[in-house]
């Protein structure tokens, strides 16, 4: 009988005995590298949130401004004015930054096809041109940009 419970206890201490520092080791690096799989997922939906939220902002811009030029004989701020002119005409009478925190570019008559006007969104780097989520968004462009 104690030879039994010798054996029992000594199964017992063995099975007790916790993860050794390379068990450890290699879960915590399963676990980054998942992390960083989902961090890259994540951030790819992000900008696609970015962007989405800048056309619809465009559009918006674009009803204000229809407001704006119903009130104005059908004139719409030029180019110096910019969309300061229509503040009134915006939630909390300000003009909004794009979803990355950039000003629009704004003008009027627009230069590209038959325009009053003009928005455009610099994307996620603020400077002319880019592609992917750095590329413009323009007004006149949306459609192309959704499809």
């Amino acid at each position: 009988m104690r030879d039994r419970n010798r054996t029992l206890h000594r199964a017992l201490s063995q099975s007790r005995r916790g993860m050794t520092l390379v068990e450890i080791m290699v879960v915590i690096a399963i676990i980054g590298t998942l992390m960083a799989v989902l961090a890259v997922g994540m951030m790819d939906r992000l900008q696609d949130g970015y962007q989405s939220t800048t056309v619809l902002q465009i559009k918006q811009i674009e009803q204000n401004l229809q407001l704006y030029a119903a009130k104005h004989k059908g004139k719409y701020p030029t180019t110096s004015d910019g969309l300061a002119a229509a503040k009134k005409y915006f939630p909390n009478n300000e003009v909004p930054t794009d979803a990355w925190g950039n000003e629009y570019m704004y003008f009027s008559p627009g230069a590209n096809g038959d325009h009053q006007y003009e928005i455009i969104s610099l994307g996620r780097d603020g400077k002319e041109g880019g592609e992917g989520y750095d590329q413009d968004i323009k007004s006149w462009a949306l459609d192309e940009l959704e499809g």
